[in-house]
């Protein structure tokens, strides 16, 4: 009988994706971790320990599964954007990325029921347009900013602000798949129902 396999993540935006390429999960198993970062902790290693740590902390209470978990920052420079879980949060991420280039990072970590990690992560670069003050107080009204990364969802009404793109989208939304679909097909084959190399 093969491995378990759990997603280490309450998001049912990672959750949809894994059902875009034909998995479901066995268990969802969110990590309760400390997310805050480090004292000088930059972006991309900032994104990839809280990965390593949630992959690790769900592995600990469940040996010989295979855990996948995430982690995804936005980065403005080498500043960390919170997750917006108040409206002020939410109206001072827009304006700081009102017109301007910035980075979404998404750490990714699988524990392999042998117990071994391993952790990389995946770098997409967005542009937004100038938002004007009429755009960001309709988003906020929306409320489809609360608990995003950068106060924005991608897949959602916040695509209408992304004028340039260049990375994985998926990774963006939550899950870089080419990268998650590479390590099942090693690792854990029989999870795959869609289509795989």
């Amino acid at each position: 009988m093969p491995p378990r396999f759990i997603l280490a993540s309450a998001s049912p935006r990672r959750l949809a994706l894994l059902a875009q390429i034909g998995v479901t999960p066995d268990a969802v198993a969110p990590a309760d971790i400390d997310e805050t970062p480090m004292k000088g902790e930059l972006p991309l290693p900032h994104a990839e320990r809280l990965a390593a740590e949630k992959a690790a902390a769900v592995a600990a209470g469940e040996p010989g599964t295979i855990v996948l978990a995430a982690d995804t920052v936005v980065a403005l420079g080498r500043r960390i954007l919170p997750k917006a879980e108040d409206e002020a949060t939410a109206r001072a991420c827009l304006k700081a990325l009102s017109g301007r280039r910035h980075r979404v990072i998404t750490g990714i970590s699988l524990v392999t029921a042998d117990g071994k990690q391993r952790t990389k992560s995946v770098t997409t670069t967005v542009a937004f347009k100038v938002l004007s003050p009429a755009e960001i107080d309709a988003y906020i009204a929306g409320g489809e900013w609360h608990g995003k990364a950068g106060g924005y969802a991608v897949q959602g009404h916040g695509s209408t602000f992304v004028r340039f793109l260049s990375g994985s989208y998926t990774a963006v939304v939550g899950l870089p798949l080419f990268e998650v679909n590479g390590w099942l097909v090693a690792h854990a084959p029989y999870t795959l129902n869609g289509i795989s190399e």
